[in-house]
């Protein structure tokens, strides 16, 4: 490398070195009076405390919301297993009667037939009606209960 060459490569580094210094300024020695830093501190001291409830609120709604889930989950397929149970047994019903029906001997043992798998059906279903309408108001009040106590602790009045 010739000489001409070196000084380039010297001149291309101290350019580069220049672009990218940042400069040099000696800070005052500027004095705070101690209300100003009393203000700041409890500024600081106000933003952790804030920051520390919101994070306890959004870990309570967290939980809340968790808990509503869970309940509900628990409720659907607590509801779901008696309605495929009441189908069942429906279905079952049904064939039963289609058998016996096939096998009444005479049209007056038939219509007692219908007479008789008509009422036991509208009582079958009346009953189921009422235990699915039981099922899901408890279902109701079991997944919206996390959620009223957590508001009621939230927006509680004192």
């Amino acid at each position: 490398m010739s000489d001409i060459e070196a000084a380039k490569e010297t001149m291309k580094k101290a350019a580069k070195a220049a672009k990218f210094e940042a400069p040099k300024f000696e800070a005052a020695a500027v004095q705070f009076p101690e209300m100003f830093r009393e203000m700041a501190e409890k500024g600081v001291e106000q933003a952790k405390d804030g920051y520390a409830r919101m994070r306890s609120a959004a870990e309570e709604a967290t939980d809340m919301v968790e808990d509503t889930y869970l309940t509900a989950t628990r409720g659907a397929t607590e509801f779901n297993l008696r309605a495929v149970e009441a189908l069942r047994s429906n279905v079952n019903s049904s064939f039963d009667y289609a058998r016996e029906l096939l096998a009444a001997k005479s049209f007056s043992e038939a219509m007692e037939l219908s007479a008789t798998h008509m009422r036991r059906q509208f009582e079958t279903l009346s009953g189921q009606a009422k235990e699915f309408s039981a099922l899901a108001q408890k279902m109701a009040t079991e997944t919206s209960a996390p959620i009223a106590s957590g508001v009621g602790k939230n927006f509680k009045i004192n």
